[in-house]
Protein backbone atom coordinates (compact mmCIF):
# COMPACT_ATOMS: atom_id res chain seq x y z
CA UNK A 1 0.00 0.00 0.00
CA UNK A 2 3.00 2.19 0.94
CA UNK A 3 4.74 1.93 -2.65
CA UNK A 4 1.52 2.69 -3.88
CA UNK A 5 0.78 5.70 -2.28
CA UNK A 6 4.76 6.51 -2.94
CA UNK A 7 3.45 6.14 -6.82
CA UNK A 8 1.12 8.35 -6.46
CA UNK A 9 2.83 10.80 -5.17
CA UNK A 10 5.37 11.01 -7.44
CA UNK A 11 3.43 10.75 -10.34
CA UNK A 12 2.57 13.66 -12.55
CA UNK A 13 -1.10 14.08 -12.39
CA UNK A 14 -0.49 14.23 -8.74
CA UNK A 15 2.11 16.83 -8.78
CA UNK A 16 0.14 19.20 -11.22
CA UNK A 17 -3.32 18.67 -9.08
CA UNK A 18 -1.08 19.66 -6.08
CA UNK A 19 0.08 22.77 -8.16
CA UNK A 20 -3.23 24.26 -8.96
CA UNK A 21 -4.77 23.32 -5.13
CA UNK A 22 -1.98 25.75 -4.43
CA UNK A 23 -2.42 28.41 -6.78
CA UNK A 24 -6.23 28.09 -6.01
CA UNK A 25 -5.63 28.40 -2.23
CA UNK A 26 -3.10 30.82 -2.68
CA UNK A 27 -5.59 32.91 -4.59
CA UNK A 28 -8.58 33.00 -1.94
CA UNK A 29 -5.91 33.84 0.71
CA UNK A 30 -4.82 36.77 -1.32
CA UNK A 31 -8.17 37.90 -2.08
CA UNK A 32 -9.39 37.66 1.25
CA UNK A 33 -6.53 39.85 2.46
CA UNK A 34 -7.26 42.37 0.21
CA UNK A 35 -10.75 42.69 1.11
CA UNK A 36 -9.91 42.48 4.78
CA UNK A 37 -7.61 45.64 4.48
CA UNK A 38 -10.14 47.52 2.02
CA UNK A 39 -12.41 47.48 4.81
CA UNK A 40 -9.95 48.32 7.23
CA UNK A 41 -9.08 51.47 5.24
CA UNK A 42 -12.15 52.38 4.78
CA UNK A 43 -12.85 52.62 8.25
CA UNK A 44 -10.56 55.09 8.95
CA UNK A 45 -11.45 57.49 5.89
CA UNK A 46 -15.18 57.59 7.21
CA UNK A 47 -13.74 58.16 10.73
CA UNK A 48 -11.48 60.79 9.33
CA UNK A 49 -8.30 59.27 10.74
CA UNK A 50 -5.94 60.68 7.87
CA UNK A 51 -2.65 62.29 7.74
CA UNK A 52 -2.62 64.88 4.97
CA UNK A 53 1.07 64.89 5.31
CA UNK A 54 1.26 61.49 4.07
CA UNK A 55 -1.60 62.12 1.70
CA UNK A 56 0.00 64.80 0.09
CA UNK A 57 3.02 63.49 -0.52
CA UNK A 58 1.22 60.38 -1.94
CA UNK A 59 -0.64 62.04 -4.35
CA UNK A 60 2.36 63.48 -5.57
CA UNK A 61 4.00 60.60 -6.18
CA UNK A 62 1.10 59.10 -7.68
CA UNK A 63 0.16 62.20 -9.99
CA UNK A 64 3.40 63.87 -10.96
CA UNK A 65 6.06 61.38 -10.54
CA UNK A 66 4.09 59.00 -13.26
CA UNK A 67 2.72 61.72 -15.55
CA UNK A 68 5.65 61.63 -18.33
CA UNK A 69 5.72 58.09 -18.23
CA UNK A 70 2.07 57.86 -18.66
CA UNK A 71 2.03 60.66 -21.00
CA UNK A 72 4.42 58.53 -23.53
CA UNK A 73 2.78 55.15 -22.93
CA UNK A 74 -0.40 56.89 -24.19
CA UNK A 75 -0.08 59.01 -26.53
CA UNK A 76 2.74 56.38 -28.57
CA UNK A 77 -0.54 53.81 -28.15
CA UNK A 78 -2.73 57.03 -29.78
CA UNK A 79 -0.38 57.51 -32.62
CA UNK A 80 -0.16 53.72 -33.82
CA UNK A 81 -4.23 54.08 -33.36
CA UNK A 82 -4.29 57.24 -35.73
CA UNK A 83 -1.45 55.72 -38.34
CA UNK A 84 -3.81 52.46 -38.86
CA UNK A 85 -6.71 54.02 -38.72
CA UNK A 86 -7.12 56.89 -40.28
CA UNK A 87 -5.94 55.97 -44.13
CA UNK A 88 -7.87 53.50 -43.93
CA UNK A 89 -10.61 56.32 -43.07
CA UNK A 90 -10.28 57.89 -45.59
CA UNK A 91 -10.49 55.52 -48.29
CA UNK A 92 -13.70 54.66 -47.19
CA UNK A 93 -15.00 58.15 -47.28
CA UNK A 94 -15.07 58.28 -43.34
CA UNK A 95 -12.34 61.01 -43.07
CA UNK A 96 -15.26 63.14 -40.97
CA UNK A 97 -15.13 60.97 -38.02
CA UNK A 98 -11.74 59.89 -37.06
CA UNK A 99 -11.42 62.22 -34.44
CA UNK A 100 -14.89 60.56 -33.47
CA UNK A 101 -13.73 56.97 -33.63
CA UNK A 102 -9.89 57.80 -31.64
CA UNK A 103 -12.05 59.81 -28.72
CA UNK A 104 -14.31 57.64 -28.08
CA UNK A 105 -11.48 54.68 -27.76
CA UNK A 106 -9.01 56.96 -25.76
CA UNK A 107 -12.16 58.23 -23.42
CA UNK A 108 -13.84 54.69 -22.63
CA UNK A 109 -11.07 52.26 -22.79
CA UNK A 110 -7.58 53.03 -23.74
CA UNK A 111 -6.95 56.41 -22.19
CA UNK A 112 -7.60 54.35 -18.52
CA UNK A 113 -6.34 51.16 -19.21
CA UNK A 114 -2.98 52.10 -20.64
CA UNK A 115 -3.06 54.93 -18.08
CA UNK A 116 -3.66 52.00 -15.40
CA UNK A 117 -0.49 49.78 -16.67
CA UNK A 118 1.72 52.81 -16.79
CA UNK A 119 0.85 53.56 -12.72
CA UNK A 120 1.26 49.30 -12.16
CA UNK A 121 4.78 49.51 -13.79
CA UNK A 122 5.84 52.48 -11.87
CA UNK A 123 3.97 53.76 -9.00
CA UNK A 124 2.31 50.02 -7.52
CA UNK A 125 5.60 48.09 -7.78
CA UNK A 126 7.34 50.72 -6.03
CA UNK A 127 4.68 50.80 -3.32
CA UNK A 128 4.84 47.15 -3.25
CA UNK A 129 8.84 46.72 -2.80
CA UNK A 130 8.55 50.15 -0.32
CA UNK A 131 6.64 47.71 2.13
CA UNK A 132 7.60 44.94 1.30
CA UNK A 133 11.31 46.05 2.76
CA UNK A 134 9.83 47.56 5.40
CA UNK A 135 8.39 44.41 6.52
CA UNK A 136 11.42 42.24 6.08
CA UNK A 137 13.42 44.78 7.97
CA UNK A 138 11.15 44.93 10.63
CA UNK A 139 10.29 48.49 10.76
CA UNK A 140 6.42 47.26 10.54
CA UNK A 141 6.90 45.49 13.76
CA UNK A 142 8.30 47.94 15.11
CA UNK A 143 5.43 49.91 14.53
CA UNK A 144 3.05 47.64 15.95
CA UNK A 145 5.18 47.83 19.26
CA UNK A 146 4.73 51.95 19.53
CA UNK A 147 0.84 51.13 18.95
CA UNK A 148 1.07 52.40 15.19
CA UNK A 149 -1.27 51.46 13.16
CA UNK A 150 0.42 50.36 9.44
CA UNK A 151 -3.03 50.31 7.98
CA UNK A 152 -3.58 53.81 9.21
CA UNK A 153 -0.04 54.99 8.63
CA UNK A 154 1.44 52.94 5.33
CA UNK A 155 -2.32 51.76 3.37
CA UNK A 156 -4.72 55.19 3.99
CA UNK A 157 -2.97 57.81 2.08
CA UNK A 158 -1.67 55.32 -0.60
CA UNK A 159 -5.13 54.44 -1.49
CA UNK A 160 -7.06 57.72 -1.15
CA UNK A 161 -4.17 59.25 -3.19
CA UNK A 162 -4.56 56.60 -5.81
CA UNK A 163 -8.10 56.99 -5.73
CA UNK A 164 -8.60 60.86 -5.75
CA UNK A 165 -5.04 61.83 -8.76
CA UNK A 166 -5.78 58.73 -11.00
CA UNK A 167 -8.96 60.78 -12.63
CA UNK A 168 -6.60 63.93 -13.19
CA UNK A 169 -3.96 61.58 -14.79
CA UNK A 170 -6.09 60.01 -16.80
CA UNK A 171 -7.69 63.20 -17.93
CA UNK A 172 -4.47 64.95 -18.96
CA UNK A 173 -2.75 61.77 -20.54
CA UNK A 174 -6.24 61.24 -22.29
CA UNK A 175 -6.37 65.25 -24.00
CA UNK A 176 -2.65 64.27 -24.64
CA UNK A 177 -3.34 61.21 -26.54
CA UNK A 178 -6.56 62.63 -28.42
CA UNK A 179 -4.25 65.31 -29.49
CA UNK A 180 -1.32 63.88 -30.75
CA UNK A 181 -3.17 61.24 -32.96
CA UNK A 182 -5.02 64.10 -35.03
CA UNK A 183 -1.07 65.46 -35.58
CA UNK A 184 -0.53 61.77 -36.79
CA UNK A 185 -3.66 61.63 -38.71
CA UNK A 186 -3.21 64.97 -40.35
CA UNK A 187 0.27 63.43 -41.38
CA UNK A 188 -0.48 59.72 -42.52
CA UNK A 189 -3.90 60.82 -44.64
CA UNK A 190 -4.20 63.17 -46.79
CA UNK A 191 -7.19 65.90 -47.10
CA UNK A 192 -7.19 65.74 -42.97
CA UNK A 193 -7.14 68.87 -41.58
CA UNK A 194 -6.51 69.95 -37.95
CA UNK A 195 -10.77 71.59 -37.54
CA UNK A 196 -11.96 68.77 -39.48
CA UNK A 197 -10.50 66.52 -36.79
CA UNK A 198 -11.12 68.25 -33.73
CA UNK A 199 -14.77 69.33 -34.96
CA UNK A 200 -15.55 65.43 -35.08
CA UNK A 201 -14.03 64.76 -31.68
CA UNK A 202 -17.27 65.97 -29.80
CA UNK A 203 -19.95 64.33 -32.18
CA UNK A 204 -20.55 61.24 -30.49
CA UNK A 205 -18.60 61.96 -27.56
CA UNK A 206 -20.77 62.80 -24.07
CA UNK A 207 -20.64 63.73 -20.35
CA UNK A 208 -21.73 60.35 -19.68
CA UNK A 209 -18.40 58.64 -21.18
CA UNK A 210 -16.25 60.93 -19.30
CA UNK A 211 -18.10 60.65 -16.06
CA UNK A 212 -17.72 56.92 -16.74
CA UNK A 213 -14.09 57.26 -17.44
CA UNK A 214 -13.71 59.07 -14.12
CA UNK A 215 -15.26 56.94 -12.44
CA UNK A 216 -13.47 53.82 -13.77
CA UNK A 217 -10.22 55.46 -13.20
CA UNK A 218 -10.70 56.44 -10.04
CA UNK A 219 -11.12 52.77 -9.03
CA UNK A 220 -8.33 51.72 -10.92
CA UNK A 221 -5.88 54.49 -8.72
CA UNK A 222 -7.20 52.64 -5.31
CA UNK A 223 -7.42 48.79 -6.58
CA UNK A 224 -3.76 49.37 -7.57
CA UNK A 225 -2.56 51.24 -4.66
CA UNK A 226 -4.66 48.97 -1.80
CA UNK A 227 -3.65 45.49 -3.73
CA UNK A 228 0.49 46.65 -4.38
CA UNK A 229 0.67 47.76 -0.41
CA UNK A 230 -1.33 44.84 0.58
CA UNK A 231 1.35 42.42 -1.49
CA UNK A 232 3.75 44.26 -0.07
CA UNK A 233 2.78 43.96 3.69
CA UNK A 234 2.53 40.42 3.22
CA UNK A 235 6.28 40.05 2.12
CA UNK A 236 8.98 37.38 3.77
CA UNK A 237 11.91 35.88 3.60
CA UNK A 238 14.35 38.59 3.01
CA UNK A 239 15.42 40.32 -0.81
CA UNK A 240 13.88 37.02 -2.52
CA UNK A 241 10.87 37.77 -0.36
CA UNK A 242 11.01 41.69 -1.96
CA UNK A 243 11.20 40.73 -5.34
CA UNK A 244 8.57 38.24 -5.01
CA UNK A 245 5.96 40.30 -3.44
CA UNK A 246 6.20 43.02 -5.95
CA UNK A 247 6.13 40.35 -8.86
CA UNK A 248 2.87 39.51 -7.29
CA UNK A 249 1.47 43.24 -6.52
CA UNK A 250 2.26 43.98 -10.52
CA UNK A 251 0.47 40.97 -11.92
CA UNK A 252 -3.00 41.02 -9.43
CA UNK A 253 -3.26 44.50 -10.02
CA UNK A 254 -3.26 43.86 -14.02
CA UNK A 255 -5.55 41.33 -13.70
CA UNK A 256 -8.08 43.58 -11.32
CA UNK A 257 -8.25 45.89 -13.46
CA UNK A 258 -8.91 44.48 -16.54
CA UNK A 259 -11.76 42.64 -14.60
CA UNK A 260 -12.62 45.91 -13.05
CA UNK A 261 -12.46 47.45 -16.82
CA UNK A 262 -14.61 44.38 -18.14
CA UNK A 263 -17.48 45.06 -15.26
CA UNK A 264 -17.49 48.92 -16.31
CA UNK A 265 -18.28 47.56 -19.81
CA UNK A 266 -21.06 45.08 -19.37
CA UNK A 267 -22.59 47.45 -16.48
CA UNK A 268 -22.38 50.59 -18.80
CA UNK A 269 -22.13 49.76 -22.56
CA UNK A 270 -23.66 46.43 -22.98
Amino acid sequence: MSDIVSYIKESLTYQITLTILKQVREFFETFGLIAYRFFEVLKYIFTMQISMKQLIEQASRFAVDSLPITLSIVSMTAIILAMQVAPEMVKQGGKDYIGLLVSLTMVREIGVIMSGFAIISMIGSSQASELATMRVTEQIDAMKVLKVSPFKYLFVPRVLAGFIMMPFVVIISSTFGILTAGLTAMAAAKDVTWLCYISSVWQGLYIRDINIMLFKSACFGGCISLISSSCGYDAQGGAKGVGIATTKAVVWSFVAIVIIDCIFAVAFYF
